[in-house]
């Protein structure tokens, strides 16, 4: 399962030259007719200014894109006369088959940036968007491991040292290609364990380097009175998220559902309101499958989405909590891209062309 930085920038590279060559060859709009499906969901994180567009080592700037970014693709998305509506609205065009295309703009973890930097453009436009909450977040005890992690490799050098299997794992730091490397690695080897014990692990890093994982998440996360403000507008729709932001996949049957329905059960008790959509953490196949997409349809959600690429099917509507995203990443904010995007071309190839990816 482990990338190392090497990898994954040649991901990012090769992904970089297929929508180049799609843009610059027109495949992309011929395609469209047979790809682009009824719609599409944006997956967002992060939306602020980019402080760390000269930072080198920078790993997860693929989380956040920019208000400037954010304010050209919803134009560009209108412009293109794709209507962005509610989750709700989703639902029903795909379940009935009626309406035009359409894109959902989705954002995950409830940043604090998103109620002062992407809320004011979509009440700009008078248009929807949704918001995935995990539930210990907004009481500041959340684990955003990702960004601690990184802040403890940005700490360390000329080595980072991490408790693994009893022994000591020293990992070089020592340059920002060392960092960048390191980072892959571990966050890698991270994702492939017992989430508690990856949270131990990461709590110990913490430690170990003086960061403040509560201090973290009190300073980036939007509190319950922020939420609040945020689902008194009719524009903004809350969704679930889980409580602990863990892969359902790696938990017992029991404790996923829990998960899924006592975040369900906060929300409704501290925003008055029991959410109907749910966004699955991480939302890969490895964090998210068959399993989880029968548990949430029988805690009683309308809709679930994933992290797996692909636009949005008639055949979907028998898929509605296994739904697929597009993400705005960080590393590819252009609108050559995102137009590409909308014609959901690239995905179509990635997919080898099959619309429902449901397993």
């Amino acid at each position: 399962m482990a990338e190392g930085t090497g990898v994954v920038k040649g991901k990012t590279s090769i992904m970089r030259a297929a929508l180049t060559g799609l843009h610059l060859t027109g495949a992309g709009r011929l395609l469209a007719p047979y790809t682009q499906g009824e719609g599409l969901i944006f997956t967002l994180h992060q939306v602020c200014p980019d402080e760390e567009k000269d930072r080198a080592f920078s790993p997860n700037r693929i989380l956040k894109v920019t208000p400037d970014f954010l304010e050209a693709v919803l134009d560009q998305v209108l412009e293109a006369g794709l209507e962005v509506v509610t989750l709700d609205e989703a639902a029903g065009r795909l379940a009935h088959g009626e309406g035009g295309r359409f894109a959902c703009f989705t954002f995950d973890d409830g940043y604090r940036d998103n109620l002062q930097y992407a809320l004011p453009l979509f009440r700009a436009r008078q248009v929807p968007l949704a918001l995935y909450v995990p539930t210990d977040y907004p009481s500041g005890n959340g684990e955003l491991w990702w960004l601690a992690l990184e802040a403890a490799v940005a700490k360390s050098s000329p080595e980072i040292l991490v408790d693994r299997d009893g022994g000591a794992w020293r990992l070089p730091t020592g340059t920002d290609a060392d960092k960048n490397r390191s980072y892959e690695r571990m966050y890698w080897w991270l994702r492939g364990l017992d989430e508690r014990k990856m949270r131990e692990i990461v709590r110990a890093l913490a430690t170990r380097y003086g960061i403040d994982l509560a201090g973290q998440c009190r300073d980036l996360i939007m509190t319950w009175d922020e939420l609040r403000e945020m689902a008194a507008d009719p524009l903004v729709t809350i969704g679930a998220h889980t409580k602990d932001h863990f892969a359902l996949a790696k938990l017992p049957v029991d404790e996923a559902v829990e998960q899924i329905v006592e975040s369900a059960d906060r929300l409704e008790a501290e925003l008055g309101a029991r959410p109907v959509h749910f966004a699955y953490p991480y939302g890969d196949p490895g964090s998210a499958g068959t399993r989880e997409f029968a548990l949430t349809e029988g805690a009683g959600f309308r809709t679930a989405v994933t992290t797996r690429k692909g636009m949005l099917f008639p055949a979907h509507r028998d898929y509605l909590t296994a739904l697929p995203r597009v993400s705005l990443n960080g590393e590819f904010q252009k609108l050559s891209y995102t137009s590409l995007y909308l014609t959901g071309a690239p995905f179509a190839i990635w997919n080898g062309f099959q619309q429902v990816d449901a397993a």
